[in-house]
């Protein structure tokens, strides 16, 4: 029988996945459920030391003599500290040792209650991972202990290996055992991109055999994308290809993404039951959300650091490797693959979400704004680079965008977005244009970027304002709020004229439909240096033609 306690069962479980067969075990009352488990579990040999500082070194020299990872489990307060040395000195040896440390609940650290210190990171930075485990109530939190167990695991032996340090928080009662089995967790695995090891040909063949392959492809720099656009194409041919403009140099329409994930509702044809993710974040809250229902087989995710990255909720392997590798690997096992129906199934939706697309027309607004540009890059051969802020702006340009989009998509932040746009253009002033199209609260916030002596008249933005944060009035339920606009939404009648004019940019404004057209021209055939063009529009018209936009494609 073992304790009632998830996060220890989770714990215990995970540990058998990894293979570890030795723990040392401390004396104490906190950690008693813990040192329960694993001496009831049959695959775990325990052997009891009392003095926490020996008995770290004790699983060291086990380590060394098995060359395995061993636990050592200790009781809270004090008794963690006592394991410092000998995490210090698996740390520069890059041994694997497993430090448990049973701790108190978080509302009672520092409440002058009983054997009680910050034990989070307590270790560091003498050990190469630490992580405190909640004690789960429902499934969001049972994955994110199991997420966090894996990721403590898998780097005992990543980039040369060495101690972790999992501390496990234990409310009262302790003594309880009356589980009849460890839960079947799921242990995440890690394997390198390289040449010499089969294991990732042998996903790749894996994912290839399934009936519903899909790659999806995060942010990515445009040096690797540029690299990736031929194997990608081999790749679309039997596997689904999901890209926003973020992962996409191909010159062309963007995949009309969230528009298909609205036709398709519920239809569970459309979930893939092999996945590969490689590169940064994606937009599409629709998409994450999509995914995150789809029940695969595998769901792997590819990444440099082999960082155990769970966007999905389902991530069953790592490929510890770079985009480039990862994608030829998978473009040279497509030869001799036959084309899925999954894939053509896809291929049918995408063309017909573009062919609604095409036809819509939308009021006045910042989406026909966005439209209206793209169109009016399309149609004159515009050259230039793209630089989107973040929120509404990078929305509206995954919808319109036929070229590739700069973000700042890491952090997702609204500051700092005219500023990389400006460093942009100012590193590459004698070479092409940068176009920077921006939301109000997001340039207002940076137009200190303009106060540069090194403004470079390459640079070209085009400013949505409706005087507010218009993702707010997106977002449902936020309007039973009487705050949204004023306090939430940051609501303002703010102009950038009085910016261009202090910084020597020329300003251009658009009020209506026939003013956004024949400034655009101006915008674009501006030869006089910097140039702004503010379209403004309503904030609730603007709501509303997004809403409409999306209601076409039900």
């Amino acid at each position: 029988m073992y304790s009632t306690k998830e996060n220890v069962n989770i714990l215990t479980a995970l540990l058998v996945k990894e293979g570890i067969t030795k723990a040392v075990v401390c004396p104490g009352s906190r950690n008693s459920p813990i040192v329960h488990n694993l001496c009831a579990c049959p695959d775990i040999e325990c052997y009891p030391v009392t003095d926490e500082r020996s008995a770290g070194f004790v699983a060291l020299g086990m380590s060394l003599a098995d060359n395995e990872p061993v636990v050592v489990c200790v009781t809270s307060g004090s008794a963690l500290l006592n394991v410092a040395p000998a995490a210090a000195e698996a740390f520069y040896q890059k041994r694997p040792l497993v430090i448990i440390s049973a701790d108190r609940p978080p509302q009672w650290i520092d409440q002058q209650d009983g054997q009680t210190l910050q034990q989070h990171r307590a270790l560091e930075p003498n050990v190469r991972k630490s992580v405190t485990l909640p004690e789960p109530h429902n499934d969001e939190e049972c994955w994110y202990c199991n997420r966090l167990v894996n990721e403590a695991l898998n780097v005992l032996h990543l980039n040369g290996g060495g101690p972790v340090h999992i501390n496990v928080p234990i409310t009262e009662p302790l003594f309880d055992y009356d589980v009849m089995q460890l839960p079947d967790e799921r242990r995440i695995t890690v394997y390198p991109a390289v040449t010499n090891d089969t294991s990732v040909y042998e996903i790749a063949a894996d994912f290839f055999c399934s009936k519903k392959p899909m790659v999806v492809l995060g942010q990515l720099i445009p040096e690797v994308v540029g690299n990736l656009l031929e194997p990608i194409e081999e790749i679309k041919k039997v596997a689904v290809v999901i890209q926003e403009k973020l992962a996409d140099d191909d010159i062309g329409p963007s995949q009309p993404l969230d528009e298909a994930l609205m036709m398709i509702e519920e239809d569970d044809s459309y979930h893939p039951d092999h996945l590969i993710y490689i590169g940064g974040t994606i937009v599409s809250k629709r998409l994450r959300q999509f995914l995150r229902k789809s029940e695969c087989k595998m769901s792997i995710v590819v990444n440099e650091g082999g960082d155990c990255c769970d966007t999905f909720m389902h991530t069953t392997d790592i490929i510890q490797g770079s985009a480039e590798e990862v994608i030829s690997i998978l473009a040279n096992e497509t030869v001799g693959v036959e084309q899925k129906a999954f894939v053509t199934q896809w291929d049918k939706l995408f063309d017909k979400a573009k062919a609604i697309r095409n036809t819509l027309k939308p009021r006045f607004s910042q989406l026909l704004a966005v439209k209206t540009f793209h169109h009016k890059m399309r149609e004159e051969a515009i050259d230039g680079q793209l630089f989107y802020a973040n929120s509404s702006a990078v929305r509206l340009g995954n919808i319109f965008s036929d070229q590739y989009i700069y973000v700042n998509r890491g952090v997702n932040g609204i500051e700092g977005s005219l500023s990389t746009a400006v460093g942009y253009a100012i590193a590459h002033q004698d070479e092409e244009d940068v176009y920077c199209v921006i939301g109000d609260l997001s340039f207002f916030y940076d137009q200190n970027a303009l106060w540069n002596e090194s403004l470079s008249p390459n640079l070209s933005i085009l400013l949505l304002n409706n005087g507010g944060g218009g993702i707010f009035h997106q977002l449902s339920g936020l309007e039973r709020s009487p705050y949204r606009d004023s306090a939430i939404g940051a609501e303002h009648t703010t102009s950038a004229e009085g910016v261009c004019q202090a910084h020597d940019i020329v300003y251009l404004s658009a009020h209506n439909e026939e003013e956004l057209y024949e400034n655009l021209d101006k915008f674009f055939n501006s030869e006089e240096g910097p140039v702004l063009l503010e379209v403004f529009t309503n904030v609730e018209e603007d709501a509303q033609a997004l809403k409409d936009y999306y209601q076409a494609f039900k």
